[in-house]
């Protein structure tokens, strides 16, 4: 019977916490709150892609974490059809992504580092850049086409080949500016 309870929506103290690791994504935070929307607006600053990061508990639709001292929490605010275990262990990871990101050509290096996308990027590289699509949105991360969004308002889808490569970002032109990289 509490394993039949662990396997629907577990009470937060029953959840497991992913272990100490790194951001997989760049963040945007406004310094305590970060939406898995990953808005870009009112002031919020990038966490960087492999910042050491401290997960030390589960709120209400958030995971609480620690980043340089500082206490964050990483709100599952559009992607709650994702148990928050599996929510948390998307944004938080054991490998340090700054050990891939090297490897990439200097341009896509570049692109993650302004949380841009552009074509030829791989799903991953573009989830390192601007994190993860909303999940509620987007429930096959390997679909043809991904939504994202820079605010509320403005939205950008990134379509892929069939090798999983970015072929096109299809926007507005102000948001384009913004997302795409030159």
């Amino acid at each position: 019977l509490a394993a039949l309870a662990l396997t629907a929506a577990a009470p937060l103290w029953a959840q497991q916490l992913p272990p100490e690791g790194f951001l997989c994504c760049n963040l945007r935070s406004d310094g305590s709150w970060a939406s898995d929307a990953n808005y870009q607006e009112g002031g919020k600053q990038v966490i960087p892609a492999g910042t050491p990061v401290k997960p030390t508990g589960f709120g209400r639709y958030r995971v609480n974490i620690e980043v340089n001292g500082s206490k964050q929490s990483i709100g599952n605010d559009y992607s709650r059809n994702l148990p928050m275990e599996q929510f948390a262990a998307r944004w938080i990871v054991a490998a340090d992504p700054k050990v891939e990101i090297a490897k990439w050509p200097a341009k896509v290096q570049q692109a993650v580092k302004s949380a841009r996308v552009m074509p030829g990027m791989t799903r991953q590289q573009v989830f390192t850049a601007v994190g993860y699509p909303i999940a509620d949105e987007n429930p096959n991360l390997d679909a043809p086409m991904l939504r994202f969004w820079l605010s509320s308002f403005a939205e950008f889808q990134v379509v892929f080949d069939d090798r999983g490569v970015v072929k096109d970002i299809q926007t507005d032109p102000m948001t384009k500016n913004v997302v795409v990289m030159p």
